[in-house]
């Protein structure tokens, strides 16, 4: 029977216990039809085997969760026929051309034996993989790959699409074309999430979630995230000796946390303004000359390291 509602994915209370070991505790978030919706959080934090419920492989134990209008403990064959997977380890056939690889995924996910030419001619398109179309699967680059696994991950056109970190270990260029494919889809309809680590992902997402040791503890688009008020004033320290500023300011009085940020230094202060004197005097008793240090704005790996510090601290 399918639910009632407009929410592409609907989580409500889900938990999953291991044993003795709570590895999903309490967590409830919706997911809106043609929404990116990322979900981040370190190894262990419950992200995949959220997933794996998502796609009726784990049933829950406790609360409930629907994708694409199906419960996911009592409709489980609907909800993966209703959605599409793909990972960092999707599985292409090295020894099929591109092209064979997709018509293969069309019979496997059901879609009509007079459907899979269109099919086929439309993944190819959306991919940009036409001109590749007749070369072995094994020849591709990791980001020539990706592409065919997403566009064989969305053969049979489902609502819903699962990406568990697809593009860990693909150049830059690569994730920011595989990303585009990602707009593309969701214009086009598709609720697509998206599990990753890259926090510039994070960014192109509509909304993320962040997951700690089984909790949600962060949800909401990566601009809201960044608005709100963090305990901690942030500065932006450029100095002629990045290493040196660190052990100098690293338990300064007035300094909470000191890390490296691109080429300089992300300084977690109690107030801004009366930190940046002394700031800019512990670095001159040490030789250590200021280029630059100002007030920012807190990047979304900010917050979310504040995130994981405030809970971090609530468990203690």
């Amino acid at each position: 029977m399918q639910a009632a509602g407009h929410a592409a994915v609907a989580v409500e209370n889900l938990s999953k216990n291991f044993g003795s070991f709570t590895a999903v505790d309490n967590v409830s978030f919706q997911v809106a039809p043609g929404e990116i919706f990322g979900f981040l959080g370190p190894n262990g934090a419950g992200k995949s085997t959220v997933i794996r419920m998502l796609c009726g492989l784990l049933r829950p134990s406790a609360g409930t969760a629907t994708v694409a209008g199906f419960d996911v403990a009592a409709y489980p064959e609907q909800v993966r026929s209703r959605l599409g997977y793909m990972s960092q380890k999707f599985s292409l056939y090295d020894d099929l051309s591109v092209e064979e690889n997709i018509q293969f995924f069309s019979g496997i996910y059901g879609v009509p034996k007079a459907a899979r030419s269109q099919r086929t001619s439309q993944v190819l398109g959306l991919a940009g993989l036409d001109e590749r179309r007749h070369a072995p699967a094994r020849v591709l680059s990791g980001g020539w790959k990706q592409r065919l696994a997403l566009g064989c991950a969305v053969v049979h056109q489902p609502p819903v699409l699962f990406l568990d970190e697809p593009t860990s270990g693909v150049d830059p260029i690569a994730r920011r074309e595989f990303w585009a494919l990602i707009y593309q889809l969701s214009a086009a309809g598709h609720t697509v999430f998206v599990s990753t680590h890259y926090m510039d992902e994070a960014e192109y997402c509509h909304r993320v979630a962040l997951m700690y040791r089984g909790r949600m503890i962060a949800l909401g688009s990566p601009e809201a995230l960044k608005r709100e008020k963090q305990p901690h004033s942030l500065l932006h320290l450029e100095s002629s000796d990045l290493i040196e500023s660190m052990r100098t300011l690293q338990g300064a009085p007035g300094v909470r946390d000191v890390a490296v940020f691109g080429g300089g230094l992300h300084v977690a202060v109690d107030d801004a303004d009366a930190a940046i004197p002394g700031i800019r005097q512990a670095l001159a008793g040490q030789g250590i000359s200021v280029r630059s240090l100002e007030p920012i704005q807190p990047s979304l790996e900010d917050v979310f390291v504040s995130r994981i510090e405030a809970e971090e601290r609530r468990l203690a």
